[in-house]
């Protein structure tokens, strides 16, 4: 059942130890809010949703090894070489056979980089919140695991411009934007480059989002993609170590 004051959050803690960016959106696109805040902003933010869908740039829990186990490579396509990729995790290895480059997860908590520690912190408050796995049926409010890089890949047919400049912004709003994101139409930024603009070097940016402020809400978008039509999402890995939840149900063999 989707409750019909739904929300559907995107959190993007890849900051490390700054400032985590969120995006949420309502049943209409519509951009609830687009922020930056703390652990603990963030906790008051989706603890106070009566239902919602939040999906987290960042895994759950710590590598649990399952790519060292015979009988779990032996399930995958195609099978893993003997010896390699046993430092990965099911969906990260799946990813990258798509050419759906995702940051290796450790299997110890220590040797994780700070973002990561952050989001493993994020998931706990989730929990301690009341919020369940995603797909858990009749469940108010659920979590998933989403990758901004590799949803915009799916969405886009290729990969996309990188994300830090001018061309990556634009094109990243303009994917949005076309999901039927209530979003600025990037495009009108090129409505207003002068010649003069140009050389003086003032581009008029305003309406681009920062490429963080991106990665929540395309997040935000896959919950909302997850929670509204689930038959049209695909989970790669394994659901005791962690899924990710992408927002097309038919992904191509490699991306280039």
């Amino acid at each position: 059942m989707l409750f019909n004051e739904t929300t559907f959050i995107g959190i993007d803690p890849t900051a490390g130890k700054r400032p985590m960016a969120y995006a949420a959106l309502d049943r209409d696109l519509e951009l609830i809010a687009l922020g930056k805040g703390d652990l603990g902003v963030i906790a008051a933010f989706i603890g106070g949703q009566q239902a919602a869908f939040v999906a987290v740039n960042a895994p759950p829990r710590p590598n649990q090894g399952l790519m060292k186990q015979d009988k779990v490579r032996e399930t995958l396509k195609p099978s893993p070489r003997p010896g390699r990729w046993e430092g990965f995790r099911v969906a990260e290895y799946l990813l990258y056979q798509r050419n759906l480059r995702i940051p290796r997860t450790r299997a110890s908590k220590e040797k994780c980089p700070t973002w990561m520690k952050v989001g493993f912190d994020l998931y706990k408050r989730l929990t301690a919140l009341d919020y369940v796995p995603y797909l858990t049926p009749e469940a108010p409010r659920q979590w998933l695991e989403v990758y901004p890089y590799a949803a915009f890949e799916v969405l886009l047919g290729c990969i996309p411009f990188p994300k830090t400049g001018f061309e990556g912004r634009v094109q990243r709003q303009l994917i949005l934007h076309n999901q039927g994101l209530q979003v600025p139409d990037p495009m009108r930024v090129f409505e207003e480059i002068t010649r003069y603009r140009m050389l003086q070097g003032l581009l008029p940016l305003d309406d681009l989002y920062s490429p963080r402020e991106l990665d929540a809400l395309v997040a935000a978008f896959t919950a909302w993609v997850a929670a509204t039509s689930p038959e049209t999402v695909t989970l790669l890995g394994d659901p005791s170590e962690g899924q990710v939840v992408l927002p097309k149900a038919e992904l191509q063999a490699r991306y280039s």
